[in-house]
This record gives C-alpha cells, sequence and structure tokens, in this order.
C-alpha cells in the first residue's frame, strides 16, 4: 500500500537520524501544488493548512522549484514574530513556533521528473562534522520517496489503463456476440460515461436518406427524440467533417445550441463528440458526452473512446445484417449473414511486402467456421501474421472466432510482447469460457527490414520453415493451447530468414484431412509438394497444396475447416 510506504519512510529517517518531524509533499503539476502524503515526528502532527502547499516563495516551494534542496538554521532563534514568520513561509512559523532550530528540504527526483518534497526538522541542527554525512543520508532516503511515488503514478495509470482495456475487450466481444442493438449500445454508453465522468452521454445515428442525424440512444431526453440536418450543430458538424470536437465552453462556441439545454432543463458545462466510422471508414453516427465531472475532457478520454467508436460502428453493422435476416425469416440467410461477417472480420487481400510474397487458402468445412488467420500492421517494417483454430466447427466456433479478432485486435493496440498478448488472451478465455472451449494459435511477428519472425506457438500446428535441401525447421517454441491452463506462460521463439525461404503456416484441417480409409493426409505428404513447387509463386503453393488435399480426402467423411499460409521471402 503506497500509504504505509510513505509513513515507513519519515518513521525511519526520524528514527535513524534523530530528527523531530519528517514530511512527504507530492508535486501535483496540474494544480501546481504540493499534497502532504505522510509526516512522522516526536511533536504535534502538522495542521491541516500543509495538507496542500502552493508553489509559492516558501522553503517547499522554492525547493520544487530550483530541484535544489534547501537548509535552514538557527530557526528557533530568529527574533521574526511568530505570526509574520507564518504569513512569509508557513513551514518555517511553524518549525519557529515549536522551537526547531534546524530544517532542511530535498526535491524527490526520479529520471530527471519532480516528484515531490521531503522536509525535515529538528530542536539542533545535526553536529558540523556529521552534517554532510546527514545530507547524504536524507538523500537517500528521498531517493527512495521519489521511486515511491513514480511507483504509485505509474502503478495508478496502469490501473486505469487496465481497466479501460478490460472494458474496451468486453465491449469487443459483446458486440461480436450479440446483435441487438438498442439494448448493447445503452450498456455501452453507460460504461463510457462512467470511463469517462461523464454526466450524460447520447448516441446519433446518420440517416442517409433524409440527410440527418437523429439520436438513437440518450440520456435525460426522457424518451424524447432529437433530429438535426447534418452539418447543423455539434452533432450534425462531426458527422459531416469527421472532426473531433472538446469544448470546454459550449455557450462561445457558434455551432452549440443553447435551445436543447432549455427544452430538457439542462446546463452543458463541457462537451465531448466524435464521430464513428465503419470498416469502409464512412462517418455512420456521431457520439457525444456532456459535463465531465472533474474538469474538461482529456486527450486520454478521446485516446479510450476512438477504439470504442470502431466497436460502436461494427455493431451497427452487424445490427442492420441482423435485421435484414431477421425480416426474411429463414434460416438460410441467418447464416448468410453471418458468414458475410465473418469474412468481413478476415483480410480482404494478402499484404504486399518488399521481399515478401504471401498468399492464403481459406476452406470452411460448414457456411461459417472456427479457423481465423489475419494480418495486422504494427508499423512500417513489421507485420503480426495470425493463425488460429478453435475447437470445433459451425456457429459457435465462428463466434469465439469473431471474439478472438476483436479481443486480439484491441490487445495489439495497447500490449507490445507477443508473450504477454497469448498470456491476456488465455486469461480471457479462461474468463468466459470456464474452460469449456479453447483454440491454439500462431503469432508470428515479420520484421521486414531485419529478415526475421519472432513468434509465439500455443499449442498450434506446427510452422515449418523450408531452406534450400535442409530439413524443415519446426517453429515450435511457445507454449499451450489458449483456454485450458489457468497460470500458462508463453515463451517467444525467432527465426532469421533467407531468399529462397518458405514458410508454411496451416490448421489441422489440412494435415488430419482423411480419406475413406480413415488415413490423415499429414505433414510429410505436405511437405513434399511444397518442396515440388517451391520455386513457383506463393498461390501455386497454396493452389497446389489445396488441390493434394482434396484428391486425398475426395471420399472422406470428416471434413473439418482448413487455413493455410504460405510465407516466401524473395
Amino acid at each position: 500500500e503506497p500509504e504505509a510506504v510513505f509513513r515507513t519512510i519519515t518513521a525511519r529517517l526520524v528514527k535513524k537520524s534523530g530528527m523531530g518531524f519528517a514530511a512527504l509533499w507530492k508535486l501535483d503539476p496540474q494544480q501546481r501544488l504540493l499534497r502532504l502524503e505522510a509526516q512522522s515526528g516526536r511533536k504535534p502532527s502538522l495542521p491541516p493548512e500543509f495538507d496542500r502547499v502552493t508553489l509559492g516563495s516558501t522553503l517547499l516551494g522554492r525547493t520544487a522549484v530550483s530541484r535544489k534542496p534547501q537548509t535552514s538554521l538557527g530557526a528557533a532563534r530568529a527574533k521574526t514574530d511568530g505570526k509574520a514568520a507564518r504569513t512569509a513561509d508557513p513551514l518555517m512559523g511553524w518549525l519557529r513556533e515549536r522551537k526547531f532550530g534546524f530544517a532542511a528540504t530535498y526535491p524527490l527526483i526520479y529520471q530527471k521528473k519532480l516528484e515531490g518534497v521531503l522536509a525535515v526538522g529538528s530542536a539542533s541542527p545535526p553536529k558540523k562534522e556529521f552534517l554532510p554525512l546527514f545530507h547524504f543520508y536524507a538523500r537517500f532516503y528521498a531517493q527512495l520517496a521519489a521511486l515511491a511515488f513514480h511507483n504509485t503514478s505509474a502503478f495508478s495509470e496502469t490501473e486505469q489503463s487496465r481497466r479501460r482495456l478490460a472494458f474496451q475487450v468486453e465491449a469487443a466481444k459483446a458486440l461480436s456476440s450479440t446483435l441487438d442493438l438498442s439494448e448493447l449500445l445503452e450498456r455501452i454508453l453507460d460504461v463510457a460515461k462512467s470511463q469517462t465522468a461523464a454526466e450524460r452521454g447520447t448516441l446519433y445515428l446518420v440517416d442517409r436518406q433524409t440527410k440527418e442525424v437523429w439520436s438513437l440512444i440518450a440520456h435525460g431526453l426522457g424518451g424524447q427524440e432529437i433530429r438535426q440536418s447534418v452539418g447543423e450543430g455539434l452533432a450534425g458538424h462531426v458527422v459531416e467533417t469527421g472532426e473531433i470536437l472538446n469544448i470546454s465552453d459550449p455557450y462561445r462556441h457558434p455551432r452549440f445550441n443553447p435551445e436543447l439545454d432549455k427544452k430538457f432543463g439542462f446546463r452543458t458545462r463541457n462537451i465531448l463528440s466524435l464521430p464513428i466510422r465503419d470498416k469502409a471508414g464512412e462517418i455512420i453516427a456521431a457520439l457525444q458526452l456532456l459535463n465531465k465531472a472533474d474538469g474538461d475532457f482529456s486527450a486520454k478520454d478521446v485516446e479510450f473512446l476512438l477504439p470504442l467508436s470502431g466497436h460502436i460502428g461494427l455493431a451497427i453493422e452487424n445490427a442492420q445484417l441482423h435485421r435484414e435476416a431477421v425480416e426474411k425469416q429463414r434460416m438460410e440467410r441467418e447464416l448468410s449473414v453471418a458468414q458475410q461477417i465473418q469474412n468481413g472480420l478476415l483480410p480482404e487481400s494478402v499484404p504486399k511486402l518488399e521481399g515478401f510474397d504471401i498468399a492464403v487458402l481459406n476452406q470452411p468445412s460448414l457456411t461459417v467456421g472456427g479457423d481465423y488467420y489475419d494480418f495486422l500492421s504494427l508499423g512500417p517494417q513489421t507485420v503480426l501474421t495470425v493463425v488460429a483454430d478453435v475447437q470445433g466447427k459451425g456457429v459457435s466456433s465462428a463466434l469465439i472466432m469473431s471474439n478472438l479478432q476483436a479481443t486480439l485486435r484491441t490487445l495489439v493496440g495497447h500490449v507490445h510482447s507477443l508473450e504477454k498478448i497469448a498470456e491476456s488472451l488465455n486469461r480471457l478465455m479462461m474468463e468466459h469460457t470456464r474452460s469449456e472451449r479453447f483454440l491454439s494459435i500462431f503469432l508470428g511477428l515479420i520484421d521486414i527490414g531485419r529478415r526475421k519472425i519472432h513468434y509465439v506457438n500455443c499449442g498450434h500446428s506446427i510452422p515449418y520453415l523450408l531452406r534450400g535441401e535442409e530439413e524443415p525447421t519446426g517453429l515450435r517454441e511457445g507454449g499451450p493451447v489458449v483456454g485450458i491452463l489457468e497460470e500458462a506462460r508463453f515463451e517467444r521463439g525467432q527465426q532469421a530468414l533467407q531468399p529462397g525461404d518458405l514458410l508454411l503456416l496451416y490448421t489441422d484441417g489440412i494435415t488430419e484431412s482423411m480419406n475413406a480409409q480413415q488415413e490423415e493426409y499429414g505433414e510429410k505428404r505436405m511437405l513434399d509438394v511444397a518442396r515440388k513447387v517451391r520455386e513457383r509463386a506463393a498461390r501455386d503453393i497454396v493452389r497446389e497444396i489445396g488441390a493434394d488435399v482434396a484428391r486425398h480426402a475426395r471420399h472422406g467423411d470428416h471434413p473439418d475447416d482448413k487455413v493455410m499460409m504460405v510465407v516466401k521471402v524473395t
């Protein structure tokens, strides 16, 4: 607990150094003041006036501004009147009233950043010959306190990011698993309000036929609907331009309509409004939040809401597809819509990478399947390739696959370690399927410039690297399948890539395809075909292996989803 750490530092400093008191203040840079965090001593505690100290011309303030220690000797012998001393410097006045003859303050600095101030005082100063040693000792505790303050701030920010990330993941999973638009968006809007400390929220949907925006979900309107022309008002402007508006004083903004406040008996203090886009990048809605509780909306609020806006856009699209299926009242149509949604989650084309030729085979055994592949660009020189296989097949596996796609894209935006991504996927899978379903996944990060692949293999079918006449190299490093072991840990492997190398990624639907005699196709046959055609383009290699698998399983009765990805280094 941070408070216990701070109390321990001040208590030990008093006990070990013989000081009469020690206190720690943490810097609040936004409000330019110091907040008292802990104090220890043999005399009465600091009064409430020292809980918040401004950065004025005081001993504490001078220490914070100059970032240098300050020392005051003979405080108790000063002839300055006590009240006058309090006015000039409250801390020095308090020390004089209690007959302290020595006071020193030290800046708390960690990695060149000021974290706060440490103050100590005693009835008499240390002996002259021991004064340098005392300063060294006090600065040591100042460094400990600076580290403690830094860790507290870092933990607080990490915890807030974790909570927001957890909500992002939950929102992504919910949006991928249901198409009840009104109920879903109402719940998400509630959490968006709580995460940004907003008083109200409204989601405006674009009506293309009437060229209007209307309040699909709105808090505080009593069921009444707001309609505005595209380009009119703040929401209409956001929809028309795609601009993010963060307004601290709406009544001064020319596009704000105060009549809505009058109509609904409300007073708008600040507004954050941002566009909602579909997968094609077209603006289909606007999200608007009102009246942040503790000041104005911040850049972190915008950073949190931007991924959420993408999920809302996906939810709206999915809901519209669902409504079409319900209207036709046919299961075939519903499956067709589900197939469209799943295909929309998969890449429309393979990436064109300098020095690499990539091709993919994707064959679900039913209308929808549980095999998954993806390419996620992490920068101009790095691409994350993903191949996964959800246990089972059909609609249930497809739902988990879609959840995986949404969750993975959210994690990649916040977590920059393949091992941590795998651990997060495993934890979330355990929480939401209760070990009843699992999946295997291969995460391969291609470093284009350095010609390397970093990877984590989570119980997936072993990818193979073919190089010249050498024996194929299996990419095995990683860990168990995702969703079985609660405390699973994963290791990362890497492999250098050379021109002419051939990398085969696949799901077990390829190698476990069976013929009428229940004989599996197998890795050896797959590798033999790959060797024979390795000089050809990646799309031809995929086509030849796929055709050979089809010939082998022509009369078999155990079809499975099939995904194969070929990466050829040119």
